[in-house]
């Protein structure tokens, strides 16, 4: 049996017109952008690492970029047709649908997470993996990204935020919610850290 195109997509490696059309959209909107690059695979493999490929219902991503960590996603075992990617930049949302065909694509902001999936997430989410740069944003806005997502999720499901910074990009002081860091992936350029946060 022939492979779907999608996993020959998905399997190939990143490209180097994918880091010129990232950097092009960093110089042209840095702030929205937050990343010079796309997220290196060490990094992609990490976030997808904290995914479980056998739990059940959509898989939401946030500012997927050109699909570094989706393509991890879909390496670790997700059905493309679970995944839900939400990114603002419309070039991105073309380049992922002829990438992840079969995935849900929204184009968006993934800072009003909740009002933007309403209609689309009929079932309580597996995961949400994001590359937004929060860091960028005041902390009401990461609060209410965390709360919105966290209203998404099953009960006890990861919320998985990669960050350059080395303090989390989510206040620690929030009771409901405990986050736990990686180690620091060297690997990325610049290094990184991967969040991992559930509600308690």
């Amino acid at each position: 049996m022939q492979p779907q195109p999608v996993a020959r997509v998905a399997k190939k490696p990143l490209r180097l017109d994918d880091e010129v059309q990232f950097f092009r959209t960093w110089f042209e909107k840095p702030i929205r952008t937050g990343a010079v690059m796309p997220s290196g695979k060490a990094l992609a493999r990490r976030m997808a690492r904290c995914v479980d490929p056998n739990s059940t219902g959509p898989l939401i991503e946030l500012g997927p970029g050109t699909g570094p960590v989706t393509e991890a996603l879909v390496q670790r075992g997700i059905d493309p047709k679970r995944l839900i990617l939400v990114e603002f930049d419309p070039d991105f949302c073309r380049l992922l649908r002829t990438r992840y065909p079969e995935a849900t694509v929204v184009q968006g902001d993934a800072y009003r997470l909740r009002r933007l999936l309403g209609t689309i997430v009929r079932e309580p989410a597996a995961a949400v993996v994001s590359g937004l740069p929060l860091m960028t944003k005041p902390p009401r806005t990461r609060l209410r990204l965390i709360s919105d997502a966290m209203a998404l999720l099953k009960p006890g499901a990861p919320f998985v935020q990669f960050t350059y910074a080395m303090s989390s990009p989510i206040p620690k002081d929030l009771g409901a919610i405990k986050g736990e860091p990686s180690e620091l992936i060297w690997l990325n350029i610049p290094p990184a850290r991967v969040w991992t946060y559930r509600g308690v």
